[in-house]
């Protein structure tokens, strides 16, 4: 293992104030740290300075049964890779100065939280006839051009949120894939499920946004991809962060062993108890599966998001936290983000 990463803590404060029942206020402080890393990128190795003299080594015999002088600690990979890292002192990757780091993206967080609250507290709670509110799930049938959503009639409400970069903050395993500058690995992640609770953080202005959600009725529940294996770790991850209390297949909803990643057909069990009158996330995908058809393409997803019936949820049932590090948004060539009628050649350039 490389030495510890070192990750600045950024602390800011917020002063403004949320209403509960007219006289409770509640402020969200702001914590930006570390999240998960879980894209594919690959990031090279600092080239390590010449020795002045040889290191001692260590003796290893080939496969023709040859001793040989080695200075490796660990043994390479089975396709005969060297493991990388990364000095901890050097720079992050800017996908994660920015989302763990920076100031704005802490903001862009509490801002978030600010607006699910106020839409909570004021087109939800004021609301006289709450047999009257819609479920902000689409209903069956539904498509990105035509969705529907369903009377909640005398459900109890609830507020669905994705766990990952929505309400936790993953700083263990981020600051070790940071380090080892490598891509996505499964194996170690499920690990990380198992191992890091004590090593998480809640996104800022998620942990008042709940608790204040909770003390007016709503009932929070999370749906995640994390593996109902290890349902205690995620709870008990959720607790340390203040974002609890969660129960599985109550409050605390994961994918099954062989289950699709897909969230849909958790989010319609849920809604047959309760009436989600809002959802956040940091993946289009926790809103509904239909924005991750592979037949849809870059710019048609894009525009589905902004262009159709859909675009009049964002912030109003629909709350997206920022995540430029991994997921479903970060694919798409020049070609297929950069339309051929926006190019622009520099004047100084041209012959």
């Amino acid at each position: 293992m490389p030495p510890r990463l070192r990750l600045g803590l950024l602390a800011l404060a917020a002063t403004s104030s949320m209403a509960l029942s007219g006289c409770i206020a509640a402020a969200l402080p702001a914590a930006a740290a570390a999240g998960v890393f879980k894209s594919s990128q690959d990031r090279k190795a600092r080239r390590a300075e010449p020795q002045a003299t040889p290191r001692a080594g260590k003796v290893s015999v080939t496969a023709d049964g040859k001793a040989q002088v080695t200075t490796l600690s660990a043994l390479p990979a089975p396709d005969g890779s060297a493991a990388r890292t990364i000095a901890p002192d050097a720079a992050a990757p800017p996908e994660m100065q920015y989302l763990y780091g920076s100031g704005e993206a802490a903001a862009l967080s509490l801002q978030a939280y600010q607006a699910l609250w106020n839409f909570l507290r004021i087109e939800i709670g004021l609301r006289r006839d709450k047999s009257e509110i819609r479920s902000v799930v689409m209903a069956p049938g539904s498509t990105i051009v035509s969705p529907k959503f369903e009377l909640c009639g005398k459900r109890p409400l609830a507020l669905v949120l994705d766990v990952d970069e929505t309400v936790l903050l993953n700083l263990g395993y981020e600051a070790d894939a940071a380090v080892r500058g490598s891509g996505f690995d499964a194996a170690r992640w499920a690990r990380w499920e198992a191992t890091g609770a004590d090593k998480v953080a809640a996104v800022p202005g998620a942990a008042e946004t709940l608790a204040a959600a909770r003390r007016e009725g709503i009932t929070v529940i999370f749906n995640s991809n994390r593996s109902a294996a290890t349902a205690a770790q995620t709870q008990a991850a959720l607790e340390r962060a203040g974002l609890g209390p969660a129960k599985l297949f109550d409050t605390l909803w994961l994918r099954g062993e062989g289950e699709p990643g897909g969230k849909d057909a958790r989010r319609a069990r849920i809604a047959q108890r309760y009436c989600i009158v809002a959802m956040a996330g940091d993946q289009l995908g926790d809103f509904s599966d239909l924005f991750n058809d592979p037949e849809l393409g870059i710019r048609a997803r894009r525009n589905s998001a902004s262009e159709t019936m859909i675009a009049p949820l964002w912030g109003a049932g629909w709350f997206l936290l920022p995540n430029p590090v991994y997921g479903t948004a970060l694919k798409g060539s020049v070609d297929e983000i950069f339309p051929p009628e926006t190019r622009w050649a520099d004047p100084m350039e041209k012959r």
